[in-house]
């Protein structure tokens, strides 16, 4: 029986293991579909920033309760990986407590013991983290929940990784629990005791040896299951960003907020003008389109962003447009661009890896020039999100291609264009009547 058990664990390890592997293969192609940018240089910089955003959830403290309760379920999830190393070595070797049964006896028992305790005091706090971001949901029903965008899918979504947490939360308890009170009985080898689970002790103290056995399993099977299962599930899962959350800080746009990119194919045209020594940049014989339409035409970093999306909606928030009731959504950008993508990538698999024209793109048919033009590039989107994704840069870039590509932009910028055109200026006055004000008195 204890080979059998092994044996089905390794398959089901490995196999998780392989299909995650091939998700994970593909979202990185689809990332790379993104044209080129150089984001290798301030390395220091970009470390700090990482560790400060992702791994120090700086910008999470914004909204006290939701960053603490967040940083909960954020330990809870780190830190229980060590346990998981231990039941995978169990899984794998068909043995029970292998790591313990190692430790006994030696200085390290102590750590092990308070490892264990850390493991089940952070579960608890993330446990009651759980809860409360459920009634945030589905109770309170927060207003950024309650979005358009969130409807169907990114709602259920939520909602599925947050039981899932329960689940695994539980399954801890009933395994160490249903551990301890065999242990009572001289069952299984000896361990400390653990401070949560030995509350759950007497409560399964009575129950029959068998039952106590399956019980025991249930939250074995149960939690290395569930974290299987979520493996399998996190490609597809807006909770990719625990993984992408890193690279994403990472590759942060370090530049001042605000600041736009210039176009090299614009400068190779203007700059001969002033320069006669200028070498272009770009292939006069491979001309690269002005802005974006789709997402092929969006850089890798501003993919990145899109699959890194944690939906948590404070970009949409803070939104002084989407608060005063226009259609602008930034979250919605990033989640339609994040579509758009996963489209194209799958165009991409039945067609052998080419893409094939499918008549759609991420402008029009995802996101509409109303969105695009409602936009007052505050960079609120871009300063509340706790792990530094920009909308603002995919929103320009769609303005650029509207503008310079299909010459469509409101009548005041047409205006606007028109004078700097002929006047030099944005206003309404020949250059020559620009002092006149000196002379009113």
């Amino acid at each position: 029986m204890m080979i059998i058990s092994s044996i089905l664990f390794s398959v089901l390890l490995i196999s998780s293991a392989v299909f995650f592997t091939i998700q994970a293969k593909k979202i990185r192609r689809n990332i790379l579909i993104g044209r080129d940018v150089d984001l290798s240089g301030n390395k220091s910089e970009r470390f700090k920033t990482m560790f400060k955003v992702a791994f120090g959830q700086s910008k999470m403290v914004a909204s006290p309760v939701a960053g603490i309760m967040h940083f909960f379920i954020y330990a809870a999830f780190v830190i229980t990986q060590i346990e998981l190393l231990e039941i995978v070595i169990d899984g794998v070797s068909g043995g029970h407590r292998r790591v313990w049964h190692l430790l006994d006896g030696t200085s390290l028992a102590g750590l092990y013991t308070f490892t264990i305790n850390l493991i089940e005091i952070l579960s608890v706090l993330a446990f009651i983290a759980t809860i409360t971001f459920l009634s945030r949901r589905n109770i309170i029903r927060l207003a950024r929940f309650q979005k358009p965008e969130m409807k169907g899918w990114p709602s259920k979504d939520a909602n599925i990784i947050l039981f899932a947490e329960i689940v695994l939360i539980t399954c801890i308890m009933l395994m160490n629990g249903g551990d301890l009170a065999l242990q009572a009985r001289g069952e299984t080898h000896q361990t400390s005791q653990f401070l949560i689970s030995s509350q759950l002790q007497g409560f399964l103290s009575g129950f029959s040896t068998p039952t106590l056995h399956v019980i025991e399993r249930i939250g074995w099977w149960g939690h290395i299951l569930g974290i299987l299962g979520f493996l399998v599930y996190l490609p597809f899962s807006k909770h990719l960003h625990i993984l992408l959350a890193f690279p994403n800080t990472y590759y942060s746009n370090l530049k001042v907020q605000g600041q736009f990119t210039t176009l090299d194919s614009v400068t190779d045209v203007v700059a001969p003008n002033f320069d006669p020594s200028y070498q272009p940049k770009t292939d006069p014989n491979h001309p690269v389109r002005f802005g974006v339409k789709d997402v092929q035409d969006l850089n890798w970093k501003n993919l990145l962003d899109a699959y890194s999306c944690t939906e948590c909606g404070r970009c949409t928030s803070a939104c002084p447009q989407n608060i005063t009731g226009k259609k602008l959504s930034p979250r919605k950008i990033m989640m339609d661009t994040r579509d758009r993508l996963v489209e194209v990538g799958n165009n991409m698999d039945a067609n052998g890896g080419k893409f094939v024209d499918d008549g759609k793109s991420l402008l029009g048919n995802y996101i509409s020039t109303e969105e695009i033009w409602a936009c007052n590039t505050c960079n609120a989107c871009v300063q509340e999100c706790p792990i530094n994704i920009d909308p603002l840069a995919i929103i320009v870039e769609i303005r650029r291609y509207l503008v310079m590509e299909e010459s469509q932009s409101p009548s005041e910028l047409n205006n606007m264009f028109s004078n700097i055109e002929n006047n030099g200026a944005p206003w309404q006055f020949s250059p020559a009547d620009r002092a006149n004000w000196r002379n009113e008195n």
